[in-house]
């Protein structure tokens, strides 16, 4: 489980790999002549790295001498947000992926025109890295069910999905597939559908909305340390937080939804009682889930109910929340009111600017991908509940044309995450026999 959970099958490796090759080519040709007059302060490509290290979010390289390169500020973000994993995400088959990323925009040259890893003969190398990664990785639980496991792309700063390819193998294994779409229904869910749906044509049957007891306390202002004391004050209070992720899923989507209650041992059947019951008032069902504790036995009338859901609610109402051939500014407040359930949207001049460059470049009609925090429906992790009367402020908007959406960032939301006061690393240590000991 610890090598697993440490390098997998190296598909992390192999995208870092493959989109700091692109950076060392873009940063080779500019050194090397620069045939397509590419503008060093209009580079968007960024390196990348599989580790949160904030040092590295703004950087300045080419120091030295001539030879060492042109200086220029350039800027790391994390693995999982850059879009070569989106690309892989969203690839059909190899072909499709060589053709994304082909069209990836490395930067744009004095005329203002988007230069691409075509461009920069980049493409097939790209893809040789990548060939083995683009393949599911087929495993099994710890009671021996097969599960695919591919792409990594968080939902906060990523359209936060498993691969197309997973899914459509899936779907072809099993009578049943469950996939992931994490981050809640403002940020997971509703790129799962706007966008990965959209992308390959997947209709959902039915959702799971997976909460906790504790987390809703959390969300009606109890602190982290109270958290394990019964507390049905704090409980109504935070429910609006996971009633609205109920009716995002069931009237914005249209799709029939389950609430699984993730049991702890500290939940009392009073909070729990609460949950259902406000649950029930929106047409909505309640299960509890105690996998963690009694593995598959504990998730039985879980899968009852979404088996139930799938043979007899099936939906034909399922919408997405925009239609592609409107303009960003209207993507992105019908994201913000509709889901998050803002008074609209507050673009700053910056972004401003972008927003007109792309509508100019023709990348207008592409689904959004916001970068927004997950501790909130608003762009403000302080912000609990289901706040009101605020608006979301978008301070950039990008292209990633090879995965085929727009990125919108949001509030203070950073790519390249820190890490914390006491880091997890830490905890972790391998003994003489090569055994590894504190991942969990």
């Amino acid at each position: 489980m610890e090598d697993l959970n440490l390098h997998f099958t190296g598909d992390f490796h192999a995208i870092t790999s493959a989109n700091n090759l692109l950076a060392a080519m873009l940063d080779n040709h500019i050194q090397q002549g620069n045939t397509l007059q590419i503008d060093p302060r209009q580079v968007v490509w960024k390196r990348c790295l599989d580790m949160n290290d904030r040092v590295l979010r703004n950087i300045v390289v080419g120091l030295g001498n001539k030879m060492d390169g042109m200086v220029r500020e350039d800027h790391f973000v994390i693995t999982v947000a850059s879009e070569i994993m989106a690309i892989l995400c969203l690839a059909n088959d190899l072909q499709d992926l060589k053709e994304r990323l082909g069209k990836i925009i490395v930067a744009y040259n004095f005329a203002g025109e988007p230069v691409t890893a075509d461009q920069l003969e980049a493409t097939g190398a790209m893809t040789a890295l990548l060939k083995d990664a683009i393949k599911p990785n087929l495993i099994q639980t710890l009671e021996h069910t097969p599960a695919l496991v591919h792409g990594g792309p968080f939902a906060n700063i990523a359209h936060g999905c498993n691969s197309i390819q997973a899914t459509e193998t899936a779907l072809k294994l099993g009578e049943y597939t469950v996939t992931e779409a994490g981050f809640a229904a403002d940020l997971g869910a509703e790129k799962f559908l706007d966008i990965k749906c959209r992308a390959g044509g997947f209709h959902p049957d039915a959702v799971v909305i997976v909460a906790t007891v504790r987390a809703l306390k959390y969300h009606g202002g109890v602190a982290k340390a109270d958290l394990n004391h019964e507390n049905l004050e704090a409980l109504e209070k935070g429910l609006p937080n996971l009633l609205q992720h109920v009716d995002n899923v069931t009237n914005v989507y249209g799709l029939p939804c389950v609430v699984a209650i993730n049991a702890f041992p500290t939940d009392t059947e009073a909070e729990l009682k609460m949950v259902e019951e406000k649950c029930r008032e929106k047409g909505v069902n309640v299960r509890l889930s105690e996998v963690w504790a009694k593995g598959g036995e504990g998730g039985k009338t879980l899968a009852e109910e979404v088996i139930r859901l799938c043979e007899e609610e099936k939906s034909d109402r399922f919408q997405f929340v925009y239609d592609l051939d409107t303009t960003i500014e209207e993507k992105l407040n019908a994201i913000a009111t509709k889901v998050y359930r803002a008074d609209g949207v507050v673009i700053t001049a910056a972004a401003k600017k972008q927003i007109q460059q792309l509508t100019e470049l023709g990348f207008d009609k592409m689904p959004i991908c916001m970068a927004k925090t997950q501790f909130s429906f608003s762009d403000d992790a302080s912000k609990l509940g289901a706040p009101r009367g605020f608006k979301i402020t978008v301070r950039e908007v990008k292209v990633n044309a090879g995965a085929g959406f727009l990125v919108a960032k949001t509030g203070d939301i950073m790519t390249m995450p820190g890490l914390p006061k006491v880091p997890s690393a830490e905890k972790i240590d391998i003994d003489d026999n090569g055994v590894i000991s504190g991942l969990f």
